[in-house]
């Protein structure tokens, strides 16, 4: 897997160098989305932190990975995902660098690894041989099931037997309660309405193992950070100050200009799901990105044998050079 990412990469970074013009800064940013929410740097564009950049919606991201993977191929200018899959893919030589932290977990906003109420299902090694289903592989919850299942005392064949399934997030619940899945990821909304529902409970989550944590970072490839420095720039200090503005403002106002910025875009998107918004879930104040939240991943990766031990360092994944927080490290 991983020599076919640097096969895609490696072909994909020759066309965009073919297609390059010129090197005055872009002030457009193509990104891709996500429905029925608002991402922290449409959020920077509406409150006016990101002119005169401007950005350019091409679609909705089906998961962090192939977000990323957008961007290291010149398809979008930022990508999204899940530190260990920046990590993975800048293993596999992919030339992007992590700028500011975008996602986390904290007590309000978390991934939950539900079982239905009568199920056997109480620790661990209660796991083996069974299905659990998340969004997407190698990827934040397939990252999170494993540190539980080492912590908790499986031997690298154990963890061989407990099978990640990958479904579509709307459909994860309903195969928990049919059966289909002996456990099911859930965050955000879709958790919060199957928890509404009754029958299930929680087995653990990624906070219980880690604390509050920021999970995830924007990245932006290292040509375009090069060739377009006050842009690269001006997003990461936007975006930063759009976190902050979360980070300071109650809930009722930010779901308030959630709803607006959803109305105003026109995607035909139900804004009912913001309503259940909680938490920015970044550790970080504005995103500042801490050396354990790129380190902890790179140790997990090394001991699963995915990276080369000594091969990735965190300093040389990420960099808070633009973001005007990062004195104030984390809150």
């Amino acid at each position: 897997m991983i020599k076919h990412a640097i096969s895609l990469v490696s072909l994909l970074a020759v066309t965009a160098c073919g297609t390059a013009q010129g090197s005055a800064e872009t002030q457009e940013l193509r990104y891709q989305g996500s429905v029925g929410a608002v991402t922290f740097p449409e959020l920077a564009e509406d409150l006016g932190y990101l002119a005169p950049v401007k950005l350019k919606w091409i679609g909705n991201t089906t998961s962090g990975p192939q977000d990323i993977q957008a961007a290291a191929t010149g398809q979008t200018d930022f990508g999204g995902a899940f530190n260990g899959a920046v990590v993975k893919l800048i293993a596999a030589k992919a030339p992007i660098k992590a700028v500011i932290s975008f996602y986390g977990s904290d007590k309000d906003v978390n991934q939950g690894f539900y079982v239905p109420d009568d199920s056997p299902i109480r620790g661990p090694r209660d796991l083996i041989g069974k299905k659990v289903g998340m969004n997407t592989l190698g990827a934040h919850a397939e990252a999170v099931l494993k540190e539980y299942l080492t912590r908790g005392g499986l031997t690298p064949a154990q963890i061989q037997q407990v099978e990640p399934v990958v479904v579509p997030p709307v459909n994860l619940e309903q195969g928990l309660r049919q059966g289909q899945l002996d456990v099911a990821v859930l965050s955000g909304v879709l958790r919060d309405k199957a928890v509404e529902r009754g029958g299930i409970r929680p087995l653990f989550n990624d906070v219980g193992l880690f604390g509050d944590f920021s999970a995830g970072t924007y990245v932006l490839t290292e040509r375009f950070i090069e060739r377009n420095p006050g842009t690269a720039k001006k997003f990461v200090e936007a975006t930063a100050k759009a976190i902050h503005w979360v980070q300071t403002h109650d809930r009722a106002e930010v779901v308030a200009r959630f709803r607006q910025i959803i109305a105003e875009r026109a995607r035909n998107e139900d804004t009912k799901t913001v309503g259940y918004w909680k938490s920015g879930g970044v550790a970080g104040t504005g995103g500042v990105i801490a050396p354990e939240e790129f380190q902890r991943w790179i140790d997990w990766l090394e001991r699963a044998g995915d990276i080369e031990p000594g091969r990735i360092k965190a300093a040389d994944v990420y960099t808070n050079a633009d973001n005007p927080f990062a004195e104030e490290g984390t809150r």
